[in-house]
């Protein structure tokens, strides 16, 4: 395992401890749904979250959030009505955690893809 797999599993430490913080509960992790991995599953309020985190050591090229591009979502979307038959509802969130200088920046954006719909990030 290299920097950057330790990098990953630390953006997904972070972005879990970040949501349990603003009380969104995490229940599973790096789970597999209709064929796409999904790094965080979690609830928020009786709503199944599923969160796609993105960490970067450099913010060149447009920073963590412009990695989640078409294709990504696209899968996303795809895990989001496979689950949506057994939730009470379903929502996509980007989880970013980028290195800085002085620390790590944690973004959080809620409803950040559509699930059912072609809206596209907000970034």
């Amino acid at each position: 395992m290299g920097f950057k797999d330790d990098r990953g599993r630390a953006g997904e430490a972070l972005a879990a401890a970040y949501l349990a913080l603003v009380g969104v509960r995490v229940v599973a992790r790096n789970l597999r749904v209709a064929g796409v991995e999904v790094d965080l599953v979690a609830e928020d309020r009786g709503v199944t979250v599923l969160v796609e985190v993105k960490a970067r050591s450099r913010s060149d090229f447009g920073g963590a959030a412009l990695a989640v591009d078409a294709a990504k979502r696209a899968r996303l979307r795809r895990a989001a009505a496979a689950v949506e038959c057994s939730a009470r509802g379903v929502r996509i969130d980007v989880v970013t955690v980028e290195l800085e200088p002085d620390g790590a920046r944690v973004r959080h954006y809620r409803n950040a893809v559509e699930a059912g719909g072609t809206r596209s990030a907000p970034w």
